[in-house]
């Protein structure tokens, strides 16, 4: 039953000019038929006791024709609708029921202008019919038939701003929900986002990391593998060390990607600037010579920070590695100033390879995603006299730390 109401609603929605004539014609029979009936019997409304005159029936169907094209033209129609009532009020019968025209053309108004317009035009309609219908009809000013009018079309005007105020609540609501549900999926999105390039940098680093120390250690291995068969050895085990790093690294961030029924990721926590020892110990092992000064007085830093300070270190200290030759070294410093933190890596070669600023790599980009994302800043350039210098400034406490605490 509901879906054959919907289909008819929609059918009559999809053509407007049909269902306002198939109004206009009910209207119609409506005030034709009340015209025939006398509300002064003796035993109440009595039926076919008096006649519409001629001129009223004309009025009738004037009315009625100029409310097939209300949608179009509505305050035209409600002009048009009030002369017509206007003139049957004066010059007609005053107990014609013309004016049902005028009150469905002013409910038309109502509900497709503001209210101001509504209160205007009612007004307006009201006065007009009315006052017309006391000070000039043949019936005496007090008949109800005079408060008739008042009252009907002071309905009409009322139940088409009814009808227009809910129809802007609803197309609100509507509006807000789509816009909710716009607002969801770009948050998704921007998530997303987010979070793959999250992945990227964190695999970025772990790859160009430990694939260096690899790169460095199998050629170690390759050199001295006839003359010196104990060193080629070491250079083999330093090998599987860092893949097995890798390895666990890439399990560790794939496992990001699992669903929810997935077997269960590894847990194992993100590194910080309590494994700098390790981190630096593994290049030292590929034959790097480092050198760590730390002067951040045990600060505790936000996982963020510290995870970020660590990539800032590994990526610049695989650069070294990378481009700044056989021969170079590298000093790292970890130093708390005030509300920041300050990470610096300094190196003093030669360049043989690409210099890394100019590089096609990632690294340096993604290490200044990683500051920028925590409102840091990153300097990086070569040095005065050779090497290359990053500096990172991070704050030790992020806006999602502030915020955590304060709640």
């Amino acid at each position: 039953m509901s879906a054959t109401l919907e289909r008819t609603r929609c059918r009559l929605r999809a053509h407007p000019l049909a269902l306002d004539a198939a109004l206009a014609a009910g209207v119609l029979v409506c005030m034709v038929a009340a015209s025939f009936a006398d509300g002064h019997g003796r035993h109440g409304v009595a039926w076919g006791v008096r006649t519409p005159d001629p001129l009223a029936l004309v009025l009738m169907t004037l009315g009625a024709l100029a409310l097939v094209f209300r949608r179009r033209a509505p305050r035209t129609v409600l002009a048009l609708t009030g002369a017509v009532s206007l003139i049957e009020c004066v010059v007609g019968d005053p107990r014609a029921p013309v004016a049902m025209s005028a009150v469905v053309a002013l409910f038309t108004v109502a509900a497709t202008t503001d209210r101001a317009t509504t209160w205007r035009l009612g007004l307006l309609t009201m006065t007009v019919l009315t006052g017309a219908s006391m000070l000039f009809g043949p019936l005496p000013w007090y008949a109800q038939e005079n408060l008739a009018i008042f009252a009907w079309t002071g309905i009409g005007a009322t139940a088409g701003d009814a009808v227009r105020s809910r129809k802007a609540a609803v197309q609100a609501i509507r509006e807000r929900a789509e816009r909710a549900e716009r607002t969801r999926e770009e948050e998704a999105r921007r998530r997303v986002a987010e979070e793959r390039l999250r992945i990227a940098r964190d695999l970025h680093d772990v790859v160009a990391h430990h694939i260096a120390l690899v790169n460095v250690q199998a050629g170690v291995a390759a050199h001295v593998m006839d003359k010196r068969p104990d060193q080629a050895k070491e250079a083999l085990a330093h090998v599987r060390e860092a893949s097995r790093s890798a390895l666990n690294e890439l399990r560790a961030t794939v496992g990001l990607l699992r669903q929810s029924g997935d077997p269960e990721a590894p847990t194992e926590p993100a590194p910080g600037l309590d494994r700098l020892d390790e981190l630096v110990g593994t290049f030292r092992s590929a034959g790097l010579h480092v050198e760590v000064a730390r002067a951040d007085q045990d600060t505790t830093l936000p996982a963020a920070v510290d995870l970020a300070a660590y990539r800032v270190i590994q990526e610049a200290l695989t650069n070294v590695q990378k481009h700044a030759g056989s021969e170079a070294k590298a000093e790292v410093s970890v130093v708390r100033v005030g509300p920041n933190i300050e990470i610096t890596v300094l190196d003093d070669g030669a360049g043989q390879d690409d210099d890394p600023e100019h590089g096609g790599g990632h690294g340096l980009l993604g290490m200044r995603e990683r500051v920028s994302a925590l409102r840091g800043t990153l300097t990086t350039g070569p040095r005065y006299g050779g090497g290359f210098r990053v500096h990172a400034i991070l704050p030790v406490k992020t806006r999602t730390a502030t915020t955590g605490g304060s709640a």
